[in-house]
């Protein structure tokens, strides 16, 4: 039922924002979530999996997704960032494709995303900086470790920025 919710709020913001532009206007809308739930149990590893709620979670990103028109998923090379992007770049017959943290926002990334819908799975530490980076100001803080629901939708229409974040539980 939330889930339903939030995938009308997200399609009417969506909406909202590519009707009020133009015909001639082009459109990039970036959708930036954190990984799900990962294993906690081993603090050495660097590259752990999702655990139950993970996988909940992430396919639960996919119901949310399943009425947005993606072009692009991206992710880090982690296995709980890739393991949170599978379900809906599988619903959407998309790669996963991946990102550097350390060099977001790169020429090559705008002129590929450039008038496209993308998806982007990161971390507590690189989601938030993502958004900022495209709005071109500090507007997000860094997310808790422990939360996993956060959606920060960037619009940009003719380099006019907008952006929301919405909580998905």
């Amino acid at each position: 039922m939330l889930a339903s919710i939030m995938k009308k709020l997200i399609l009417s913001f969506t909406f909202l924002f590519i009707s009020s532009a133009c015909y001639s206007q082009e459109v990039t809308t970036y959708y930036f979530i954190r990984h799900a739930e990962k294993v906690r149990s081993d603090k050495a590893d660097e590259n752990p999996t999702l655990n139950d709620a993970g996988i909940k979670r992430a396919n639960a990103w996919q119901g949310v997704f399943s009425d947005v028109r993606l072009d692009a998923v991206y992710s880090t090379n982690y296995s709980r960032t890739k393991s949170t992007a599978k379900p809906t770049a599988d619903s959407k017959n998309l790669p996963i494709l991946l990102y550097n943290p350390k060099d977001m926002y790169s020429e090559s990334f705008q002129d590929q995303t450039h008038g496209k819908t993308v998806l982007i799975v990161g971390h507590s530490n690189t989601t938030n900086v993502f958004a900022n980076k495209i709005l071109g100001i500090d507007k997000y803080n860094q997310i808790n470790d422990d939360n996993n629901s956060n959606l920060y939708i960037v619009t940009i229409i003719d380099e006019k920025m907008t952006s929301t974040l919405l909580k998905i539980n």
